[in-house]
Order: structure tokens, then C-alpha cells, then sequence
């Protein structure tokens, strides 16, 4: 989305993400390797990519080189296929609305069913790195949890409020082949592939031949 130590439990559900974040984001990213960014259009992003099977070194190399990708497009998350990888992965470097930092990596991502109560829509703007310079207002709920596995396969459950709890359904959406724009009504996605057509992307990206 635009803009390692060992992860512990809270009551056994949650896992703490917002400890040595500098530290672990860094070394992600000084083993990884920048790559363009895939935009819409390209068809890796139209379709559900594929479970991971294997949490082997290959997985951890491509975990490395989506933290060096998201901090060379200065994103707050990154999906796999945004870097053209058929996986189910995402990671993230993403502040909350009370400023606090998460760093993570979820595979195989599921979104918890949130009860009525909690279903409290945010419509602020979202963006996306394979969208680039369009902006959209969406509404979303301000709270999410997200289930799946860490690198390791490990089951984990990530929760999230505002801008982080955004960025855990817009990561979580990409894997299954759905972009922001695709939420929006169709005069509010033209008007952001428009503004994606007369901007310049900050970042490298994927050309769709």
C-alpha cells in the first residue's frame, strides 16, 4: 500500500509486531534486493495467487527483496504479485492513527468476519503502489484482523486499528486479485486510473507490454 527477532504472542492470539522495528525492517532490507513494481493491468495482480506451500530460503530471499522493493517506493505494504510473484504473501512497515509502527510478514492471509460492533467504516483515502499517484476515497472498517503464517509457517493472527488495519485488507485484497479501484464505483475508478495516466510514478515499475 502507498505511502528479525522472534515474534512473541499477546493472550496467546496476536503477535507483538511494534518491538525493534528499525532493526528488523533494516535487516530485511539490506539482504534484499529492489524490484519494479507491477501495475494495474498486469495480469499477476487480476487473479487469486497461489498458497505457500514451502517456507524454505527462497521464501525468506523473496521476504527480503519485498522489504528492500516497499522502502524503495516508500509503500507502507507490499503483496507479492506487486512484484510479480504468484504468492500468497504480503509484508508490511505501516504506522497505526496513533503513530505506532507494525513490521510483519503474513502468508496465506485470511480476513476475520468482524461482528456488527466492530464494523466501523473509515472512508479516507487510499492509494496503492500499483496504482501510482492516484488517490480514492474508500471506506473500510477501522479495525482488522488478519490470520495466516509467518515465515516459518508458524500460524500467526495480525490486528490492526486505522491506517494499519487499511493496510492489512489492502495487502490482504491484492493476494486474492482484487485492487483498491476495484471497491470503488466506476466513475470514482476512472477518475483514478485517469490521475494514474497523467502521473509520473516515483518508483520503477513493471511496463504492461
Amino acid at each position: 500500500m502507498a505511502q528479525q527477532g522472534t515474534e512473541q504472542r499477546v493472550d496467546d492470539e496476536f503477535i507483538v509486531d511494534t518491538e525493534d522495528c528499525e532493526e528488523r525492517e533494516r535487516a530485511y532490507r539490506e539482504r534484499g534486493t529492489a524490484r519494479p513494481i507491477t501495475v494495474v493491468g498486469n495480469p499477476v495482480l487480476h487473479k487469486e495467487c497461489r498458497d505457500v506451500t514451502e517456507f524454505d530460503d527462497k521464501l525468506a530471499a523473496l521476504i527480503d527483496d519485498m522489504f528492500a522493493s516497499q522502502k524503495a517506493a516508500e509503500g507502507v505494504g507490499l503483496a507479492a504479485n506487486q512484484i510479480g510473484v504468484d504468492l500468497k504473501v504480503f509484508v508490511y512497515d505501516c504506522p497505526d492513527d496513533d503513530g505506532v509502527r507494525h513490521v510483519g510478514v503474513v502468508c496465506n492471509p485470511v480476513l476475520d468476519e468482524l461482528p456488527a460492533d466492530r464494523r466501523v467504516l473509515d472512508d479516507s483515502n487510499e492509494g496503492c503502489l500499483s496504482v501510482p499517484t492516484a488517490y480514492a476515497a474508500l471506506a473500510r472498517p477501522d479495525y482488522a484482523v488478519v490470520r495466516g503464517q509467518d515465515a516459518q509457517g508458524k500460524p500467526i493472527a495480525v490486528q490492526g486499528t486505522g491506517y494499519f488495519a487499511r493496510c492489512l485488507q489492502h495487502e490482504t485484497d491484492h493476494l486474492y486479485g482484487r485492487l483498491y479501484i476495484d471497491r470503488l464505483s466506476k466513475r470514482d475508478r476512472k477518475d483514478a486510473l485517469r490521475q494514474m495516466a497523467e502521473g509520473t510514478p516515483r518508483y520503477e515499475t513493471v511496463p504492461n507490454d
